[in-house]
């Protein structure tokens, strides 16, 4: 049906879906989003029909994705937040640009042809190995250090000391560096860019201002400062809540509503959304700089307050006992403890 729509039609009805969705920021990213992609479409000359219909074809399906999104179907609703938040798509790739680059590299390293100095293998900076190298941060099994330094991918031959190299001869200086720049690229795709680098500072705090990073001589990321992973922590909440007290417990207690310990308001009121915010921190990696006098480290780790594979079970995900609580556990200690003695008296 999009598809016989008028342009500016069909750009006023993508508008009035963007406006459905939940959150500030979906909605600024989609209308940014929709302007580029009418722009590029309106541009497209009428002779080139192809291009022009693989480009509304793209547009319906975004718009298709939005409309299921707002309905509450979870994977369309996963796959925009994905889109908007960089763990896909264009904004991925601005996102893993700067970790690409082989700035504060000390020496390159010596071309594989020696003719060739464009013959370089690939380098792998601080922040991307700290990402290839944890779970955290990857779509599937992390890397060993090793696997940095030889792939996996690459034949035994390529070492002129192997067995092999001695028997079959050294490895085509060619294919050793197009193993080298295929194995790289595959893999830093698997990876989630973070969406800013924050700074320990001496009191064990993080920052994450320009100018905290710069003095730690950090790479600034497109999406620095900009409170992007500030705003998925509003929309969710804190890590753990108080469970609010029942109502027969409040009149048994003497508690007033207003001062009895509820739940914090201060997130989405749906708790759907909140759980698709959660999974979305669970994928977005927190790249932590430890600066040092020597050389700065980089650990990756989630935010608390996400869920994951990774410390699904871990403490803070697990609230506090309250009175209640402490009350059973201490009863069924005690009935254990005769149980106790009397297997140990046998």
């Amino acid at each position: 049906m999009m598809l016989k729509l008028p342009v500016f039609s069909f750009y006023r009805h993508y508008l009035r879906q963007v406006r459905r969705l939940p959150h500030y920021y979906l909605r600024q990213f989609f209308r940014i989003k929709a302007s580029d992609d009418f722009r590029a479409l309106a541009a497209t000359p009428t002779h080139k029909s192809q291009l022009r219909n693989s480009r509304i074809k793209r547009i319906s399906k975004d718009l298709r994705r939005i409309g299921l999104a707002v309905t509450g179907r979870q994977d369309a609703f996963s796959y925009i937040l994905d889109l908007a938040y960089g763990r896909r798509g264009k904004l991925k790739w601005e996102l893993m640009e700067p970790l690409l680059t082989h700035a504060n590299v000390p020496s390159l390293p010596e071309p594989i042809v020696h003719s060739r100095s464009s013959s370089r293998p690939p380098v792998y900076s601080a922040e991307l190995s700290a990402l290839l190298i944890n779970t955290a941060s990857r779509t599937n099994k992390s890397l060993e250090l090793h696997q940095l330094k030889f792939p996996p991918t690459l034949s035994s031959r390529a070492n002129p000391t192997s067995e092999e190299a001695r028997l079959l001869g050294p490895l085509s200086k060619r294919l050793e560096f197009n193993t080298r720049w295929r194995y790289f690229t595959r893999e830093w795709k698997k990876v989630y860019p973070p969406l800013e680098i924050a700074v320990k500072g001496n009191n064990g705090l993080l920052s994450t201002s320009v100018s905290d990073v710069l003095r730690a001589e950090g790479r600034i990321l497109g999406s620095q400062d900009q409170g992007l992973l500030d705003g998925i922590k509003e929309m969710v909440g804190p890590p753990t809540e108080v469970t609010p007290i029942t109502r027969r417990e409040r009149f048994l207690s003497g508690i007033e509503q207003s001062q009895s310990p509820g739940r914090s308001e201060q997130h989405h009121p749906s708790r759907w959304i909140r759980r698709r915010y959660q999974a979305l921190l669970g994928r977005v990696p927190v790249l932590i700089l430890n600066p040092s006098f020597k050389r700065p480290t980089f650990n990756v780790s989630l935010p608390l307050n996400s869920i994951a594979l990774v410390g699904r079970n871990a403490a803070h995900r697990r609230p506090c006992p309250d009175s209640c609580n402490l009350a059973w556990l201490e009863r069924a200690n005690d009935k254990l403890r005769p149980n106790d003695k009397s297997r140990s008296n046998t």
